[in-house]
């Protein structure tokens, strides 16, 4: 029998009385308007014994059975409902969170003996960097000692989650195989306590156990079951969903297989999935089950002791193992689960981080060594660029606030005196909008009204000296490249003793021999620099000139100022150091040896020297060491002093530099890669072979060898697209693919950090080519069809968007959300400072006490105390309103134990 449930009065807006005749006669039996309330209407629902009576549920579920009908008030809460949730997923789908790594192999101290028979020490050695298990950076090979010093900087975009950091320390052995002296490991979570400062961390031995990494989704229940004999009794139901980043073995993918044991004081139960054949990311999709009975159900037929029933002590284990055919299967990861957490019925499904089998085998760090390192690991969560509108248009209009003490992009420096990091993300920012000369020129006038004389401008680390460093290292890449790599690299390859100190001379050293090397290298750099000015980035010679104009008018009499503006920077700041490191300036791929630091410590000093005399009013330098002394009066020259003064006057006039109209070649990045075989289809040819491959703005190519003649060439111009590969497309990892007029070119690089940057470059070399493709096919095309999308056509269009490239600028890869991001981050972190200078604004305004007073407000540059704080208070506002944005979004984090936050289990 069906009952009719009347339900209470629901407010909307009412349909006209003409169009009630189309309401459908299943489910709702009437709907007649009131006379008590205009625009309120009752329903009544027939309902039966197998419908839900929750009025909640019925209603909401109205709009779905009223077939036909389309009243807009009706259909708009959910549609606005609809578009909301659309457009949050939207918007989450825009935050990126963007990782990157600098830091400093120092050095290694007292380094035990390597594992191995021979327990061998003194070797030659190098570190290596990985992400959980995926080298990603190698120092060079250093000579034998236990205490090696590698000073190596590093740098790189981390292009995919992680869980750990280590750093690995090799010994070369006679065989030319390395052998582990130790590691260091820092789990990510805990990377901020190291940043930004040197640390001496031991090392620990490296177990084959011990080295593990990726995730494994599982879902586990408790189910209550009635046995035979009429006792109740639970099945525990172990499902294995997937895995997921499991490591590379011997550099491809692994054949991996789980076991699912229920493990106790007196009880292990095992069972075993099938393998899965090369892949990293595995499918099992299996399910096991363990019978477990409560201990009011044991007889003395049981076959386990009544205590071990208590499911507190049982737990569930996961091993992941890599299947050996012919050798012992090796050890992927681990996580373990206690029952316990299966209660009432729930059922628990969630990602396990796998962890190391825990031996207990730890050796003294005192045996292994220790590393001395120095990290800054910066991890930015971007919101979409509308979030940053405020803050970044509060920073640009910085140049045209008076004084320019009182902007806000000068507070920013000001707060952050002593520190490298904060200065760079506000020269990009302001560099992208073009909005850096006028900014720059402002803050060098304000210090060059407090120099008092001229010899000494742009002498400190000011605000102004560190933008034009930043500037210069950001603008000036290619120029140096351009400039000096080829006589860098014939110093490093040639590596002529060039010693002229007679305290450091070696046995059998010719000094005069010496100094006429060091004079050739010298001459071929400094006619390499004095010939460049052509070549000289239009934005530096913008500054150059405007600081020669400022100077010229800060110091009117002083004839030599307006060159010394520019030397202070371009020589002294720039050439001279890009030549002392050339490592720091991508000149070369590692710190030069000893010997060949050497000469380039005593080049570096002379160019430094050379640099200086277009400014100076006498010819010759003082010099602390007598040798420099004595090998400088060789360029006593008037034409030396002429090529700096003509080479200083072309980078900073007023004169516009013809353009020849073509532009140099570039090396951008090149390195060694597998290639995969074009269109081969005979049998024993390997399909993938090492090649040499190198891109410059003008071109790509590969070669056999580095320094061989190009395989193939293409012109950038020639490419289309540049995407990443599927790893199912050949069941290899880090691959991309370059499509141009030809075939494909399928690629694997070494490590994800070198195929992120490959296809940074490749893409921003070629985003202007006209043709570029919409659409791409993430996978081969093999056996007759796309094995992405199925489709049987070799010339089909691609099934997935292509990668947009929003960067306007090769030279100027600048992300702006990334660098307003990064702005906003320090800020945050420095809010007492801001407060200070608040308080200090305040104080200022009212208080017009002796000077004294006003000494702890000395370390901020406040001219205008009302401007000043007028901005502050602007910066704090927009500060909020972008906090507000981050909260929002930190209220939908990953959640514990999701694919992107997963668990960590315990361990053996």
């Amino acid at each position: 029998m069906n009952n009719i449930t009347e339900t209470p009065q629901i407010p909307f807006k009412a349909p006209t009385t003409s169009r009630l005749k189309y309401w459908p006669k299943r489910g709702a039996r009437l709907l007649r308007k009131l006379d008590i309330s205009p625009g309120v209407f009752k329903t009544s629902v027939c309902t039966g014994p197998d419908v839900t009576r929750q009025w909640g549920c019925l209603f909401s579920a109205l709009p779905a059975f009223i077939n036909g009908y389309d009243n807009p008030a009706l259909k708009a809460p959910e549609q606005r409902q609809q578009s909301a949730l659309t457009m949050a997923e939207e918007d989450d789908a825009r935050i990126r969170i963007l990782q990157s790594l600098r830091g400093k192999i120092c050095e290694a101290k007292n380094l035990g003996p390597v594992s191995g028979p021979n327990r061998q020490r003194d070797l030659c050695t190098f570190c290596t960097i990985s992400l959980d298990q995926e080298e990603v950076f190698r120092t060079k090979v250093y000579d034998k000692s236990v205490s090696p010093f590698y000073g190596e900087d590093f740098y790189f975009e981390i292009p995919r989650p992680f869980q750990c950091l280590s750093f690995y320390v090799y010994a070369k052995s006679v065989f030319q195989r390395d052998l582990p002296v130790g590691k260091v490991s820092i789990r990510k979570d805990d990377l901020c306590k190291y940043s930004g400062k040197e640390h001496w961390l031991s090392l620990q031995p490296v177990d084959p156990n011990s080295e593990v990494q990726g995730k494994v989704h599982l879902e586990m229940r408790l189910n209550e079951v009635i046995t035979e004999n009429g006792s109740v009794g639970q099945h525990l139901v172990v499902r294995i969903i997937e895995c997921q980043e499991l490591p590379l073995i011997s550099g491809q993918n692994c054949d991996p297989y789980a076991t699912v044991s229920l493990v106790g004081p007196a009880r292990s139960d095992q069972k075993k999935t099938k393998v899965k054949k090369k892949t990293s990311n595995p499918h099992f999709e299996e399910t096991f089950f363990f019978e477990v009975t409560r201990s009011s159900s044991y007889s003395k037929k049981s076959h386990f002791q009544v205590e071990e029933e208590d499911i507190e002590k049982l737990e569930i284990k996961v091993d992941l193992w890599n299947n050996e055919n012919l050798a012992q299967d090796v050890f992927l990861g681990e996580t373990r689960v206690p029952v316990k957490i299966l209660r009432n019925d729930h059922i628990h499904k969630a990602w396990y981080l796998l962890q190391p089998k825990g031996n207990g085998s730890k050796s003294k760090s005192d045996d292994l060594g220790s590393l001395r390192l120095k990290l800054t690991y910066i991890e930015d969560t971007v919101l979409p660029s509308a979030c940053y509108t405020p803050l970044c248009n509060l920073l640009l209009k910085s140049p045209d606030v008076k004084p320019i003490s009182a902007s806000a992009a000068h507070i920013l420096g000001d707060i952050y005196r002593e520190r490298y990091e904060a200065v760079l993300p506000m020269v990009r920012l302001l560099l992208h909008h073009n909005r850096f000369v006028p900014f720059v020129s402002a803050v060098a006038a304000l210090e060059l009204d407090n120099t008092q004389e001229a010899n000494t401008i742009f002498r400190g680390n000011s605000l102004a000296t560190r933008c034009i460093d930043d500037m210069m290292k950001i603008v000036g890449k290619n120029y140096l490249a351009v400039t000096l790599k080829p006589v860098i690299d014939e110093i490093c390859e040639s590596n002529k003793t060039c010693e002229i100190d007679p305290v450091k001379l070696k046995e059998g050293d010719n000094v005069e021999v010496n100094k006429e090397n060091l004079q050739g290298y010298v001459q071929k750099v400094f006619s390499s620099i004095t010939q460049s000015s052509s070549t000289c980035p239009p934005l530096m010679c913008d500054v150059f000139r405007s600081l020669r104009h400022l100077a010229c008018k800060r110091f009117p009499a002083d004839p030599h100022v307006q060159y010394s503006a520019v030397s202070s920077f371009v020589f002294l700041r720039f050439f001279a150091v890009a030549v002392l490191s050339p490592h720091s300036f991508q000149l070369r791929s590692h710190h030069p040896d000893p010997e060949i630091a050497r000469t380039l410590t005593l080049i570096s000093k002379t160019i430094q020297t050379l640099g200086s005399w277009g400014s100076l009013s006498k010819k010759l330098s003082s010099f602390k060491e007598t040798y420099m002394y004595d090998f400088f009066k060789s360029f006593q020259e008037d034409k030396c002093i002429e090529k700096v003064k003509k080479f200083l006057d072309e980078i900073s006039s007023n004169v516009s530099k013809e353009s020849s109209g073509l532009e140099d070649a570039v090396v951008l990045k090149e390195g060694e890669v597998q290639k995969r075989a074009q269109g081969r289809k005979r049998l024993g040819k390997k399909n993938f072979k090492k090649r040499w491959l190198r891109v410059t703005n003008r071109e790509l190519s590969y070669h056999k060898q580095k320094g061989k003649e190009a395989l193939c060439t293409i012109n950038v111009k020639n490419i289309k697209a540049v995407e990443k590969l599927d790893e199912s497309a050949f069941n290899r990892k880090n691959m991309f693919q370059v499509v141009h007029s030809e075939k494909p070119l399928y690629v694997q690089a070494g490590n994800c950090v070198e195929a992120s940057e490959w296809l940074e470059v490749l893409g921003q070399v070629s985003r202007c080519n006209e043709g570029r493709l919409a659409t791409f096919h993430p996978s081969n095309y093999t056996g007759g069809a796309w094995q992405c999308c199925k489709n049987q056509s070799n010339n089909a269009p691609g099934c997935k968007p292509c990668t947009t490239t929003m960067l306007a600028n090769l030279q100027l890869d600048i992300d702006c959300d990334r660098e307003t991001e990064r702005i906003f981050s320090l800020l945050s972190s420095n809010d007492t400072k801001l407060q200070d200078m608040e308080d200090a604004c305040a104080s200022m305004a009212v208080y017009q006490g002796p000077q004294r007073e006003q000494e702890e407000y000395s370390k901020f540059t406040i001219q205008e105390p009302k401007e000043t704080f007028q901005t502050l208070k602007q910066l704090r506002n927009v500060m909020e309103e972008l906090q507000r944005q981050h909260n929002i979004r930190n209220d939908t984090t990953a959640q514990y134990g999701s694919l992107n936050n997963p668990i960590v289990g315990k361990t053996s």
